[in-house]
C-alpha cells in the first residue's frame, strides 16, 4: 500500500487513504519485521507504550531499515520537549494526546516546525539523516496529528480541525468511549453517541480538508472505518497481536 516514507506527510494532507499499525514494545527487532508488512506507517506509542526515549529512537531505527514504512510517535503530551524530541529522532509525524482546543492545536502546530512558522529548536541528531535536512524541508516533511478523545474536544471539533498548519485529527476511542458516558472503554451502551461522535470528527475533518484518522482493533475495523470517511487508520497492536496469537496457539494444542 505504502510509497515512499518521505511521501508520507503529502500524502496525508492529500486525504490519501493511509494504513498502520500500533507499536509498545521496546523490541526493535519486531518493529523492524512489522515495518516490511506493507503497512504505510508504524506508530511508537511513548505515551502509553512500554518504552523510554532509547526505545523510541530504536524502534525509529528499526523502522527506517525496512525503508517502506513512516515512523511515527505518540508523543506522552503536548510539550515541545516531547514533541522535539520525537521529531529529532527521525519521527514523520507526531500524535499529539488531549488536545481540547484550537489554541492547544496551535501550540502542537509550532512546536513542529522551524522557524518562521514555529518555536522547534533545531537539534536533528538523527532525523538530519533521514528528514530534510534544510529546516524547510523538514517543515514539510513532518506531520502533525492531533487527538480529538475527549468531550471538550468534540465540543470543538471544528475549531481544531481548522487550526492553520493542522495536518490531521485522530480520535482515540476508548478515552472519547469513556469521555461520552462509557463505563468501559468499550462499552455498547454509549455506541450511538460514539458513532455520532465518528462521524462528526470525519465530517470537520473533510471540511476543514485536512485528514481524518482512528485507532482500530482489528484490520477488519479499520476497513471499515476507511469507507466511513476516515483518510486513516491504525491497527490494533504488536502486544495484543502477540497475546491472541499465543492464546489461538494454546487453545489448539490443548483442544483434544
Amino acid at each position: 500500500m505504502n510509497t515512499s516514507p518521505a511521501d508520507f506527510a503529502s500524502r496525508l494532507r492529500a486525504r490519501q487513504r493511509i494504513l498502520g499499525y500500533w507499536v509498545v514494545l521496546d523490541n526493535p527487532v519486531g518493529t523492524e519485521r512489522l515495518a516490511g508488512l506493507g503497512y504505510d506507517y508504524v506508530c511508537v506509542d511513548a505515551q502509553h507504550g512500554l518504552l523510554d526515549y532509547k526505545g523510541t529512537l530504536g524502534a525509529m531505527t528499526a523502522i527506517d531499515a525496512r525503508g517502506t514504512a513512516a515512523g511515527m510517535v505518540r508523543v506522552p503530551a503536548n510539550d515541545g520537549f516531547w514533541i522535539g524530541q520525537a521529531l529529532d529522532a527521525g519521527a514523520r509525524g507526531v500524535i499529539v494526546p488531549l488536545v481540547n482546543t484550537a489554541e492547544q492545536a496551535a501550540a502542537a502546530v509550532s512546536a513542529c516546525r522551524y522557524p518562521p512558522l514555529g518555536v522547534r529548536s533545531y537539534g536533528p541528531m538523527r532525523s538530519g539523516l533521514r528528514v530534510g535536512p534544510t529546516p524547510a524541508e523538514a517543515n514539510e516533511q513532518v506531520a502533525c496529528i492531533v487527538m480529538i478523545e475527549t468531550a471538550e474536544a468534540l465540543g470543538n471539533t471544528a475549531e481544531i480541525c481548522a487550526t492553520e498548519g493542522l495536518d490531521g485529527v485522530y480520535i482515540g476511542p476508548s478515552d472519547l468511549t469513556i469521555a461520552l458516558g462509557g463505563r468501559t472503554s468499550t462499552d455498547s451502551a454509549v455506541a450511538e453517541r460514539f458513532d455520532a461522535a465518528l462521524a462528526k470528527v470525519a465530517q470537520a475533518a473533510a471540511a476543514a480538508g485536512i485528514a481524518a484518522g482512528i485507532h482500530c482493533p482489528d484490520g477488519a475495523t479499520a476497513a471499515k472505518r476507511l469507507a466511513q470517511g476516515f483518510t486513516f487508520a491504525t491497527v490494533s497492536s504488536d502486544l495484543v497481536h502477540l497475546e491472541q496469537a499465543a492464546a489461538a496457539h494454546f487453545r489448539d494444542a490443548t483442544a483434544g
